[in-house]
Formats: C-alpha cells, sequence, structure tokens
C-alpha cells in the first residue's frame, strides 16, 4: 500500500509579531514541538522565540512545498502579514490545543518545553521572555 504524503509550508511568529519565520516540513506537529523546544538552540526559530503558529499550507508533493517555501521567502514582509491576515486576521496560535503531553514524561519534559496555553498568557523559556 502506498504512504500517503503530505507536506506543510507555514509561518511562525514571536510573542510581538515582530519576526515571521517560513518553514517547510512533512510534520507539522512534530516540527512545532521542535521549535518549541530548542531542538537546535542555533535555529533562527529559536534564537528569535518564535512558536505561535499563524498560517499553513498543505502540499501533496514535497517539491510543490518547497517552491512555495522559497517563493514566500522571497516576498515582502507586507505580503506575508497580507497572506496571514487573509486567512488568520487575529494571528491566533492555529496549533492551540495540540497535545504533546505523550510525547515526552512530563516528570522530566525537553529542555525549554512550555505549554503556552495552560498556565501562561505567552509561553516560551522563562529565561528567554
Amino acid at each position: 500500500m502506498a504512504r500517503i504524503h503530505q507536506y506543510w509550508v507555514y509561518f511562525l511568529t514571536n510573542k510581538g509579531r515582530t519576526v515571521l519565520y517560513a518553514g517547510v516540513t512533512e510534520n507539522l506537529e512534530r516540527r512545532l514541538f521542535e521549535h518549541r523546544t530548542g531542538r537546535n538552540k542555533e535555529s533562527f526559530a529559536w534564537r528569535y522565540q518564535c512558536w505561535t503558529l499563524v498560517y499553513f499550507e498543505t502540499f501533496k508533493y514535497v517539491k510543490q512545498a518547497l517552491a512555495r517555501e522559497k517563493q514566500i521567502k522571497n516576498w515582502k514582509r507586507q505580503w506575508k502579514e497580507e497572506l496571514v491576515n487573509a486567512e488568520n486576521p487575529d494571528w491566533a496560535d492555529l496549533s492551540k490545543g495540540w497535545d504533546y503531553r505523550g510525547w515526552f514524561d512530563p516528570k522530566d519534559p525537553p529542555e525549554g518545553f512550555y505549554t503556552q496555553h495552560d498556565a501562561e498568557e505567552w509561553g516560551g523559556p522563562e529565561d528567554q521572555r
């Protein structure tokens, strides 16, 4: 049986909406978890605290997703904002309600992990707010 592939091009932003990060992935939930836990401490998303998912598009083929990401990365900031505003005018976190509790031992969460919507108005590692 053939595996059904799905790819996402997505935007993350930070608390003040001063930064927009565009990325592509084959597993949006896992990738957002990696961004939020600082899997790569040198990454743009971690350095600028981009943990709020504000936009995504789905694609069946990876080449389409990569071409779209490349196209969007060459856009002006205003065009990216217009794209988000058309689909998500409140810039709400589209990952709200995603449950990562089964992904790690709650007694030993990954470094930097936070639950943005449970106990805090705005999440992120304590030392980076």
